[in-house]
């Protein structure tokens, strides 16, 4: 049994004067005819048909119009049998609904050649792009499509001001750079203007019929991350110590250099853009700890930092179906909980432990775990339960000293004590290892203080009785 035929037309670049005569006996010998868009000088000549014009206004995103369509022209198809499907242009140019057509195993896709705005803009520009090189990109995926290239581009989507604005920021070029903005190809309101990259978005009004040539960028998309990743290789095969390292050796650095990011963030001040400059450091520093360990794995045939990145981008995606998808949301509880739903689906896991990561430090150790167990209900009602443990627990380490207990058995009730310290601090909503990072900060603060008292008055510290340092210790308090 034959399956249901969607045939797709192209309605040429511009007026009707580029549609060939096979679309037009085509489209007269459907029935059924649906139109893309109505957003086109040719599109009249469809005739009577649905239009999907409804789509773009009420879809969140592109993705969601390009879904919806094919889903109702699949629809239409095994309702009539064959429908006819209109695009502007040529349909194997940039249609992605076209693209997700023929993917579609319901249906058999059916394309007619048409003429696309390819000719007369490459005729408009002077330019053969095959001499040329030049890459044909897609607007609305620019900063991706277009990353670390430099050439000749014919940028195609530019339908809106916002468009080309993104386009714009996506590269850091000159902004003396030429561009080439084409409008309304093949009618009687043509228009072609040279501007350059820093008027990009403010030259024209951007419409359907709009396109950009770019000779070349003094820059090209993505450029720092680019040279950033080939500095990366080229210190592992030429400096003697990138190339003794392995993924175990670096796990110092990696460590480290998080910390430093930690201080860096804590060092921030909102009313002082120069303490930015810290940050930016230290997230660069960290930043190359992530792509060293790519590139190690990359020139070993393992993986690549794309990898890395698509793997994580394709993560968050799935887990904010309320972003990407059609899931409702009261609020950010909403949005872990879904997260943990999803994670659990993806992961398979038997224990609400897993994927506690134990090398972490202890006190965020001891946080994660018991997060983790009352997320099933095993954990007290309020802190009013938390606290009377730390009481306990004290009494139980004095105990076990008084008893003479041996230096394991009392470092077990140490560390059940701090286990129900963190368990109060967790019940109160505050992150245990930054209470006591921000908690050792201050003593740090306060004995240094203490340390400048003593030399101003010739005091030893180390030879000092209790009752001296107290009153020092008292002094610092006081003026901090």
């Amino acid at each position: 049994m034959s399956r249901p035929v969607v045939t797709v037309v192209g309605l040429g670049p511009g007026d009707e004067r580029f549609v060939t005569a096979d679309t037009i006996s085509t489209i007269a010998a459907h029935d059924h005819r649906y139109l893309r868009t109505t957003q086109h000088p040719s599109a009249h000549l469809v005739g009577d048909c649905i239009r999907f014009d409804d789509i773009y206004e009420a879809a969140a995103s592109f993705d969601d119009v390009y879904a919806t369509i094919v889903e109702r022209l699949v629809a239409a198809a095994v309702e009539h049998g064959e429908v006819l499907y209109a695009v502007p242009g040529s349909p194997l140019v940039l249609e992605r609904t076209v693209r997700l057509l023929r993917d579609d195993e319901r249906i058999d896709c059916r394309l007619q050649p048409a003429m696309s705005f390819l000719d007369l803009a490459y005729d408009r520009l002077g330019v053969d792009p095959v001499e040329a090189g030049v890459r044909l990109v897609d607007g609305h995926e620019f900063a991706t499509a277009a990353a670390g290239y430099s050439g000749a581009m014919l940028v195609a989507h530019t339908h809106a001001d916002w468009v080309l604005s993104d386009i714009k920021l996506a590269v850091d070029a000159d902004g003396d750079d030429e561009v080439v903005i084409l409008q309304r190809l093949g009618t009687a309101d043509e228009h072609v203007v040279r501007t350059v990259w820093s008027e990009l978005d403010r030259t024209v009004s951007a419409d359907h019929l709009t396109c950009v040539y770019i000779p070349r960028l003094g820059a090209p998309v993505g450029a720092e991350l680019v040279r950033f990743h080939e500095l990366a290789r080229v210190l592992r095969e030429r400096c003697p110590w990138d190339q003794e390292q392995t993924h175990r050796s670096l796990i110092p650095f990696l460590l480290e250099e998080t910390y430093e990011v930690v201080d860096a963030l804590e060092a921030l001040d909102p009313d002082d853009p120069a303490t930015d400059d810290d940050l930016v450091e230290e997230l660069g520093d960290l930043l190359y700890q992530i792509e060293f360990h790519a590139t190690i794995a990359e020139m070993d045939g393992r993986f690549t930092m794309a990898d890395v990145a698509r793997t994580v981008h394709d993560k968050l995606v799935r887990r904010h179906p309320h972003v990407f998808g059609d899931v409702e949301v009261g609020g950010a509880a909403d949005v872990v909980a879904n997260w943990d739903a999803i994670k659990r689906t993806e992961k398979q896991r038997t224990s609400v432990f897993d994927g506690v990561a134990t090398s972490q430090p202890s006190l965020s150790y001891a946080y994660a775990v018991q997060r983790k167990a009352a997320k099933v209900g095993f954990d007290w009602p309020d802190v009013h339960g938390a606290v009377p443990k730390v009481a306990e627990e004290t009494a139980e380490v004095l105990a076990a000293v008084a008893d003479g207990a041996d230096p394991a058995t009392v470092s077990g009730e140490v560390g059940d004590l701090l286990f129900a310290v963190v368990n109060v601090s967790r019940h109160l909503g505050i992150e245990p290892e930054a209470a006591l990072r921000s908690a050792v900060g201050k003593f740090r603060r306060r004995f240094e203080h203490v340390e400048a008292l003593a030399r101003e008055r010739g005091i030893d510290l180390a030879a000092s009785t209790l009752e001296v340092l107290d009153g020092l210790w008292d002094e610092a308090k006081a003026a901090e």
